[in-house]
């Protein structure tokens, strides 16, 4: 059974890995394209902040099915061990959208 610390560090990172991994592959794209590749890498990781987070805790229904169910059932604990899953799910594709920005900042 998986603890708590290693599901929510396992989220982060593939939430990290689907925004950076689609914002490099995205600008790959761009170059085959003859499009700006910064511009397009930018775009793709902010598009892809909210798939990374639904793909990292496994749906966007599910997740939210549990909180409901659990919250309203008086016992909180599953409840706030989801939200803490979307939140570290969040961290990882928001910190892989600013090490994009940061990539594609413009130099000079």
């Amino acid at each position: 059974m998986e603890t708590f610390a290693s599901k929510a560090l396992l989220d982060f990172f593939i939430a990290f890995g689907v925004v950076l991994g689609g914002a490099m592959l995205g600008g790959i794209g761009a170059v085959i394209a003859l499009q700006p590749p910064t511009l397009t890498m930018l775009h793709v990781a902010k598009s892809l902040k909210i798939w990374a987070l639904a793909a990292a805790v496994g749906g966007t229904i599910d997740p939210l099915r549990v909180i409901e169910s659990n919250f309203f059932a008086g016992d909180l604990n599953p409840a706030i061990k989801q939200i803490l899953y979307i939140l570290c799910a969040f961290c990882g594709a928001h910190t892989a959208t600013e090490l994009v920005a940061w990539i594609c900042r413009e130099r000079g």
